[in-house]
């Protein structure tokens, strides 16, 4: 069982001062995939960076301009290509010469193996910088290791604040839900590998772009692979009951969640399907969401 912290309050348009060398601003985008909002981080004094500007919201760019007064962006970091971090560089842009930094545009964790991508997400975003894993990010008084966390998007990243050892993880890990992993760019093999990557590392701290920080940051990570576990078991146990079907294994597997939101369990369970036909477990004769599953010989 996940140990979820919802409690988590902002004021549209303020930033809030979470740490002496970080400051949030939360965007007006809740929805039951953004909880209250996206949040842009301000990191350092005088001259900035920007992580995750967040949706294409005027108002919510405006209030993180504002909130600089005299101080100057220098450079702008996105964790990955959904519509709810990346599409406000372009508005951040109007106010700033600041070169953006990402993995790449979306899907290029997948076009790099050569492997297709689904259509959506933020396709006009393509970073000034393109990272890769380890790469360093220096700015004035603060730097970024920048941590190639594929899963939730093949492009996504996390950026680790150095000096404290605190990591931004953007939707790779949250404090309020878990993370929906969608193919054929959402891959659950990469999800499981990135959240073990994060056990090997130092990080003391995590700040997702969605709710609360995460103070003990391993345990939780631990909980959050044992959450991938038991639903790649609650699958087994529905093949071996002859619920083949994600429609009607949905139901069964998320019992608390609102009837709107199956058509994203759905691609989750779809993302758990396709990594058990990876690991010899189960077989389809064509994986996708309206197909018969069963249990592998």
């Amino acid at each position: 069982m996940i140990a979820f912290d919802k409690n988590f309050t902002c004021t549209y348009g303020v930033a809030e001062q979470v740490t002496p060398q970080i400051r949030r601003v939360v965007a007006r985008n809740p929805s039951p995939f953004t909880f209250h909002g996206t949040g842009t981080y301000i990191i350092g004094q005088g001259n900035v960076a920007i992580v995750d500007p967040g949706p294409n919201n005027k108002a919510h760019i405006e209030a993180v301009m504002g909130a600089l007064k005299d101080e100057s962006v220098t450079h702008i970091l996105v964790t990955h290509t959904h519509l709810d971090h990346s599409p406000g560089c372009r508005l951040l842009k109007e106010y700033t010469d600041a070169l953006t930094y990402g993995y790449g545009a979306h899907g290029t964790g997948r076009i790099l193996r050569g492997e297709a991508v689904e259509e959506g997400a933020d396709k006009e975003f393509a970073p000034d910088i393109e990272l890769r894993h380890g790469d360093i990010v220096d700015g004035d008084g603060w730097s970024f290791e920048c941590v190639h966390t594929p899963g939730h998007t093949s492009n996504h990243v996390c950026y680790q604040l150095r000096e404290q050892q605190v990591l931004f993880c953007g939707d790779h890990v949250m404090a309020w839900a878990t993370s929906i992993i969608s193919p054929p760019d959402g891959n659950l093999s990469d999800y499981l590998a990135s959240l073990d990557l994060l056990l090997h590392r130092n990080d003391q701290t995590y700040w997702p772009c969605h709710g609360p920080h995460i103070a003990n940051p391993k345990p939780f990570v631990r909980s959050y692979i044992r959450h991938r576990q038991k639903r790649m078991d609650q699958i087994v146990s529905c093949l071996k009951q002859g619920v083949d079907k994600i429609d009607d294994m949905v139901p069964i597997m998320y019992t608390a969640l609102p009837g709107s939101m199956y058509p994203a369990a759905a691609r989750s369970v779809l993302a758990t399907l396709i990594y058990l036909i990876d690991q010899g477990m189960v077989a389809s004769d064509s994986p996708d969401l309206n197909a018969a599953f069963r249990l592998a010989p």
